[in-house]
């Protein structure tokens, strides 16, 4: 038997679950065994992706897991990353802009 922990959160929620799970143990497996599912009723082990230590794994059902390792499932983003940065990046030029356009009326 090995040691690994399954976890999963919410913006308001943290669950980190221990379990002890044989050695050929999978991923998909683990996270059935945790009972996790049964914490947060949205989690369906057979969709939800799914990681170890960050690393995203394409196929938990087929994924040995090693002792201490940490599965982790993955909930989908709110927003774009680049979409986000892009709106960011535009904002900070609007606000450099105005404030070059205040400093030399100023000066002026």
């Amino acid at each position: 038997m090995i040691q690994v922990e399954v976890a999963y959160a919410l913006p308001h929620e943290q669950k980190i679950i221990a379990v002890q799970v044989e050695e050929d143990c999978t991923a998909r497996d683990a996270v059935i065994r945790s009972g996790i599912a049964e914490v947060f009723p949205e989690i369906d082990p057979d969709s939800i992706p799914m990681g170890i230590f960050g690393k995203a794994i394409k196929d938990p059902g087929t994924t040995v897991l090693r002792e201490g390792d940490r599965v982790e499932l993955y909930r989908p983003l709110i927003a774009d990353p680049k979409e986000v940065r892009a709106k960011r990046a535009a904002k900070m030029k609007a606000q450099k802009e105005a404030e070059q356009k205040e400093k030399s009326e100023k000066d002026a």
